[in-house]
């Protein structure tokens, strides 16, 4: 079964985190805990995550064991939450920032209930019961989501002042959850929302929302999209990009990267999207997949789109690209100003000072001429007096 395959590497997810480690290296902790779904007389497939066949109005209870591996006490927090699609095609089963689809009409929250939080002793081995509720209207399709297992955060922490060392170990379990209430299979479908720039890591894209609005997992996506310039038609970007997932009833931006340092210009824009779906031998749809190996299909979609980029908006996505150098000459200018000014300053000061300089020793001189002239006077006069 094609949903059993792509879901087993989501079967038990083990994510490590190493937070704020400062001065030297530390060896971390062995993982704390483990938990195992114990799977009920109604589950579909020997897999590793919940995959439950129920009637309309059904209710069970489904257990998973919890092993405490430390020789302390410890507390295991339990949340449950719908499937949802990355940016990069990949489905999530833990609680996340993405908001639901407007088509997700059950949330797993409503039907999976979980305690919040599990104590366990040093050692100790706990089953803990999970109440599950089976809408009471007719389904065709998946309800999918998932359970997620972290010990707590005031569990994790260890640090030594002394030593200047401080980590954070924090172990994520996170075990599928499926439910449907018939063997039938529901084919995905496909549709291309809003298309509009945005950004990813401060990097300039134009995303294309894909949307899946049925109660199925959309698998092996390929997508290839190429966006060329109206109003500039020397402008063009493409992306393509291979084995993405969608989770039933989700949508997600597929990003176009313009490219590094390619700033966004404003004007009217066409892009045409084509997605292959569901890899299948004997499947009718064909594609070259990047290394130029043929690949067959059930599922083939093609979109078209026009859009603008407003001049606004451009600017505004164009100032926050960490790959954009900006044009900032404008601050060599002003130094460059300042500097003249400061230049012609001195020039006048020191012409100012010489020419100071110079009058004074010119009234010097007159003076001095002036006093000779009067001694001169004084003693004509004295020569000319009678003896």
């Amino acid at each position: 079964m094609k949903i059993i395959k792509s879901l087993k590497i989501f079967a038990l997810v083990l994510t490590v985190c190493f937070i704020g480690l400062i001065g030297q290296k530390v060896k971390a902790d062995e993982m704390s805990f483990s938990v195992t779904p114990v799977l009920p007389s109604n589950q579909m497939g020997n897999s590793g995550y919940f995959n439950l066949l129920m009637h309309s109005g059904d209710k069970q209870t489904v257990e998973v064991k919890i092993v405490n591996l430390r020789d302390t006490p410890i507390v295991v927090e339990e949340n449950v939450s719908s499937a949802t699609t990355n940016l990069n095609g990949v489905v999530e089963y833990s609680p996340n920032q993405i908001k639901p689809d407007s088509t997700l009409k059950y949330n797993m929250k409503d039907l999976v209930s979980a305690p919040a939080e599990i104590s366990l002793s040093p050692k100790e081995t706990k089953t803990i019961s999970i109440a599950v509720n089976m809408p009471n209207t007719p389904i065709q399709g998946l309800l999918a989501g998932g359970l997620t297992y972290q010990e707590k955060s005031s569990n994790t922490k260890s640090s030594s002042k002394s030593k200047g060392v401080s980590i954070i170990n924090k172990y994520n379990f996170v075990i599928a959850f499926l439910m449907q209430q018939s063997e039938t299979k529901t084919a995905p479908d496909l549709k291309m929302n809003d298309v509009e720039p945005g950004q990813v890591n401060y990097r300039n894209v134009i995303n294309a929302n894909l949307q899946n609005p049925n109660m199925a997992y959309l698998n092996t996506l390929y997508v290839q999209s190429d966006i060329k310039g109206i109003s500039n038609s020397k402008l063009e970007y493409k992306s393509n990009k291979e084995m993405m997932q969608m989770a039933p009833n989700s949508n997600f931006d597929f990003p176009v990267a313009l490219g590094s340092g390619t700033a966004l210009q404003a004007g009217k824009y066409h892009m045409v999207l084509t997605a292959f779906g569901q890899k299948d031998p004997n499947g009718k749809y064909t594609m070259k997949d990047s290394a130029g190996k043929v690949q067959k299909f059930n599922y083939k979609w093609t979109f078209e789109r026009d859009f603008t980029i407003t001049a606004a908006k451009a600017k505004e996505l164009n100032a926050k690209d960490v790959t954009i150098k900006h044009n900032n000459s404008w601050w060599i200018w002003l130094i460059a100003i300042l500097l003249i000014l400061i230049i012609l300053f001195f020039l006048f000061f020191i012409l100012w000072k010489r020419r100071k300089k110079d009058d004074d020793d010119k009234e010097d001189d007159n003076e001095v001429a002036k006093q000779l002239a009067e001694l001169k006077s004084m003693l004509d006069d004295i020569s000319d007096e009678p003896k």
